[in-house]
């Protein structure tokens, strides 16, 4: 994948390769010592379809950075 900017990446919609809108890109977590992101964390949009990601505390998606396909206008990932 081509390098990204994570400034460019904060509250960017997030999509499924299937076209369903997941949320907004809210925060993205990574090991302090290797530098490896973990998770994309995702608002999801309110009364939207749920999906199968782990939350966090603020109910907020965990979707993992390994799930990403594609990032354009949107963040495409993996369900």
């Amino acid at each position: 994948m081509a390098e990204t900017l994570a400034r460019n990446l904060s509250n960017k919609a997030v999509m499924g390769v299937d076209g369903a809108e997941i949320g907004t890109l809210h925060n993205i977590t990574a090991d302090l010592k290797t530098g490896a992101l973990n998770d994309l964390v995702v608002e999801p949009h309110e009364g939207g379809q749920s999906f199968d990601f782990e939350r966090d505390g603020h109910d907020r998606y965990l979707v993992p950075a390994a799930h990403v396909e594609a990032v354009k206008d949107y963040v495409v990932v993996a369900r």
